[in-house]
């Protein structure tokens, strides 16, 4: 499955737009409960206001409230980022950690947004287990496991570390374009064969191929 998902997406790859760690770090707090295309129209504006650490640091909340309002959540997310900056700054000397104990000890940074900036911006391997991860390889018949973490462990045990950055970005794809929530594109599935779920969504080739989207997605 993994083989077909590497051929299906041979460019897969993260869809947040970013040139630092720390841009990378902020657009993946912003893109909880939205959209990568809605982040990437935000982040522009964002990163030229604030090109460092101590820029969002010092940042007046209610100016980055108003530049990051779209995204939802731009209350939570202001404290999480300048809350995230402050803690660089004070504990790292200004720069994005590379591991992934110091990433998560950072307010407003779980497993999920530490893994990747890890395998994204520092080239260390990590599983991003998001929701389409998790439905997915549920959904493989691979685990019926709900626990992100306990998800992260038990795939990791099954795919090569070397491959699990890009292993995530095919998945995630794969999820965004035709695995989706409600109605799976079965008919149009390259893995239809392999996967135990198919006839979740239409099996007919026509049917199912109308439903297979294109990015960015959320």
């Amino acid at each position: 499955m993994n083989r077909i998902l590497a051929e299906t997406y041979p460019d897969a790859h993260c869809e947040l737009d970013f040139g630092t760690p720390l841009e990378l770090l902020i657009a993946t707090i912003l893109s909880a409960q939205c959209t990568d295309k809605r982040v990437n129209m935000v982040t522009p504006v964002l990163f030229a206001k604030y090109p460092t650490v101590e820029d969002y640091a010092n940042a007046d909340p209610r100016e980055m409230e108003e530049i990051i309002r779209s995204t939802g959540f731009f209350r939570a997310k202001t404290n999480s980022i300048i809350g995230m900056a402050r803690a660089v700054s004070e504990r790292h000397r200004g720069e994005v950690p590379g591991k992934l104990k110091d990433l998560v000890a950072l307010p407003g940074v779980g497993r999920k947004t530490a893994n990747v900036v890890l395998g994204n911006a520092f080239g260390v391997p990590g599983l991003t287990v998001d929701t389409h991860f998790q439905r997915l390889v549920r959904r493989f018949g691979w685990t019926d496991e709900t626990d992100p973490v306990k998800i992260e462990h038990f795939v990791g045990e099954l795919i090569p570390k070397r491959e699990w950055t890009v292993f995530s970005h095919r998945v995630i794809w794969h999820g965004r374009r035709i695995c989706v929530a409600r109605r799976p594109a079965c008919g149009a599935c390259p893995l239809a064969t392999l996967c135990p779920s198919y006839g979740t969504g239409p099996t007919d080739p026509v049917e199912a191929a109308k439903l297979v989207r294109s990015g960015p997605f959320s």
